[in-house]
């Protein structure tokens, strides 16, 4: 399987914080991340189809990257996750949470492709991979 991955960025903030637990069971929780941060993001998203013989492309990236930019980045650029989503009124603004969010804001709109992963980095040191709600183990070798 081919599979073609186009880079995104954008930088957005947010707090994790869960009112059933209370100050000390928030602390406990999510630490100095109680608090307002942000991050600079770094999003990849992968697609797989058939190869164009005329083109010998999988697929034209300019469709592609307008969708992204329009459904995506330009959604979550500079804004503050946990208060300007309405998805994240009881949701966590982890990376989980946003490639789920994010998947539902592409998938069903991906054109000439089919959607099959999305890598979110956070930190330079941590990043959150997701093959779609219906993936197997076999579909996790792919990375």
């Amino acid at each position: 399987m081919l599979v073609i991955n186009k880079i995104f960025t954008f930088c957005a903030a947010h707090r994790y914080y869960n009112p059933e637990l209370g100050e000390e069971g928030n602390r406990a929780a999510f630490g100095k991340d109680m608090r307002l941060h942000g991050h600079n993001y770094e999003l990849t998203v992968g697609v797989t189809g058939e190869v164009n013989p005329q083109t010998g492309f999988l697929v034209d990236l300019d469709p592609l990257q307008d969708l992204v930019n329009a459904r995506v980045v330009e959604v979550l650029d500079h804004s503050r996750i946990d208060t300007d989503l309405p998805w994240f009124e009881h949701r966590q603004p982890s990376t989980e949470n946003l490639l789920v969010w994010i998947w539902q804001e592409l998938a069903p709109h991906i054109r000439g492709c089919r959607l099959v992963r999305l890598r979110l980095q956070e930190t330079p040191t941590i990043f959150t991979e997701y093959y779609g709600p219906e993936a197997t183990d076999k579909d996790l070798r792919l990375s």
